[in-house]
């Protein structure tokens, strides 16, 4: 099989694509290549200067719009006034922090900005989507729990990997639970999953982090790294690839090590279809947004 590459890609001259987090890194990346393929790009971004600086590196124009995940007001008002359809939603961007933060709701700041931010733009856009949300996941899932009596670390010793790799779990139960209602809804619409692997772009931060054992985390991740292009080549292979709903891409190689996009597994505890409805209903609590399409009728006996 040859591996996918940027010149694979299909044309997209006449989509609309939406992008998170595409200011730097494998978002940046997916999104300039989405453009330089024909879609009409818009990068929903929370500084919109630095989105304009994006969009300079680009050979192609983009679009430009502010979007806040960390507040569900911002992410209502993008969906409100964001015009026309789209045809592809990349739920890309992702935080790591390491303090204990919180959103304009209340809400455990990676949590809310990595599940339910993108949860609520999902549920508001579905209307006007007409093909494919990817939503962008880590292998960090695999060691992730979720902790329903605790969801937004009020009461539990605040840990900040565990709380990244909740919400990357939480993002492969969603997905897997949109593709199913999407089905169950007779849409057209599909929905996947990837992650880059192990990237070098990876959130690496150093809030809250010992300088020394950041230096070590940064050196061991560098040893095995893709770069922010190979990082986004899962991510535009979910997005554009002849792929069945619930797929989940990753580089081929052990564990997401360096490797070509493929179909790739998920924990355990991502396959669990309760623990996912559980999380949907709770998600759409929290957020005041419902999956907007109805299922069809069936016909009388």
């Amino acid at each position: 099989m040859s591996r996918f590459s940027l010149v694979d890609l299909p044309d997209l001259t006449g989509r609309t694509a939406v992008a998170t987090g595409a200011t730097s890194g494998i978002g940046l990346v997916t999104a300039r290549a989405l453009a330089e393929h024909g879609a009409r790009v818009v990068l929903a971004v929370r500084d919109p200067k630095k989105g304009e600086a994006a969009a300079q590196t680009m050979a192609r124009p983009v679009e430009v719009r502010a979007l806040d995940l960390a507040d569900l007001s911002s992410v209502r008002a993008f969906a409100r006034d964001l015009p026309g359809s789209v045809d592809l939603l990349v739920n890309n961007a992702g935080l790591s922090l390491g303090p204990l933060s919180r959103t304009a709701d209340g809400f455990e700041l990676q949590f809310g900005t990595n599940h339910h931010g993108h949860f609520a733009l999902t549920n508001l856009l579905l209307p006007r989507i007409r093909e494919r949300v990817v939503t962008v996941a880590s292998v960090g899932h695999r060691i992730g729990s979720l902790d329903f009596s605790d969801l937004q670390w009020e009461r539990r010793r605040y840990r900040t990997n565990a709380a990244y790799t909740q919400s990357k779990l939480a993002n492969l139960l969603v997905a897997a639970e949109l593709q199913r209602k999407l089905a169950r809804a007779g849409s057209p619409v599909i929905s996947t999953a990837a992650h880059p692997g192990i990237s070098s772009t990876n959130l690496m931060r150093t809030e809250g982090k010992p300088f020394l054992g950041f230096r070590l985390e940064k050196f061991l991740v560098g040893l095995v790294a893709q770069n922010a292009e190979e990082g986004a080549l899962p991510i535009l292979y979910a997005a554009t690839a002849d792929l069945p709903g619930d797929s989940y891409v990753g580089p081929d190689r052990f564990w997401g090590m360096p490797g070509a996009p493929a179909p790739v597994g998920r924990s355990a505890r991502a396959r669990d279809d309760s623990v996912a409805r559980r999380l949907w209903e709770v998600s759409e609590d929290l957020t005041s947004t419902r999956f907007p399409l109805d299922a069809p009728i069936a016909p009388a006996s």
